[in-house]
């Protein structure tokens, strides 16, 4: 079984509310992460990872069949909330795809390249976008136990530092920019029509 976890834990300090709750073209920020893991043909179970403002998000974003795991200490930075959507799956999953909530144009197309690459030997598979490493990255079942030891603001980046990983181009299936201020939400096109 194949899981995918989205990480959207954060306050949003540098966006200046929670920006999961932004709109972008026409819909909560988050809901597009959702929608791109709920449309990966490759993946068996989604889980969403919320720590702040979780009980708004809940309350105002369609998880599109993602199951909500509440990061506790959310603060500790990305790394906690890494651990938190591992451990829900952990123990269904052989292999886990990481995206952000933040990330509102990964594709699911993306999701099931990444996953597709799978190949055996590598503990990990990682998009690229015009040769630059991004996400989503999927973790082989090895990976699991040395995401447990992540402390801080460390994310999937330094699991995969001396790893052998699989990287997939995936420009040509989206982008995997960050959406972390207001002014980037609005040079992204937030205001436009959904997207379906």
């Amino acid at each position: 079984m194949i899981g995918g976890v989205v990480l959207a834990a954060g306050a949003g300090r540098r966006f200046g509310s929670a920006k999961q709750l932004a709109p972008f073209q026409g819909r909560p920020l988050l809901e597009h992460a959702l929608l791109a893991m709920s449309g990966a043909a490759l993946l068996d179970v989604r889980v969403v990872v919320l720590g702040a403002n979780a009980g708004e998000i809940l309350a105002a974003v369609q998880r599109h069949g993602a199951e909500a795991v509440i990061c506790p200490d959310w603060d500790d930075g990305q790394s906690a909330s890494l651990r938190a959507g591992v451990a829900a799956l952990a123990e269904r999953a052989e292999a886990i795809v990481i995206t952000l909530g933040d990330q509102p144009s990964i594709e699911p197309a993306a999701i099931d390249r990444v996953i597709a690459a799978r190949d055996g030997r590598s503990v990990a598979v990682r998009a690229t976008y015009g040769g630059r490493a991004g996400h989503p990255v999927l973790l082989e079942r090895p990976l699991f136990e040395r995401v447990a030891a992540l402390h801080g603001d460390q994310g999937a980046r330094s699991l995969l530092e001396g790893a052998a990983v699989r990287l997939v181009e995936c420009g040509d299936a989206g982008t995997d920019t960050d959406i972390d201020t207001p002014e980037q939400l609005r040079l992204s096109g937030g205001g436009s029509a959904p997207r379906i």
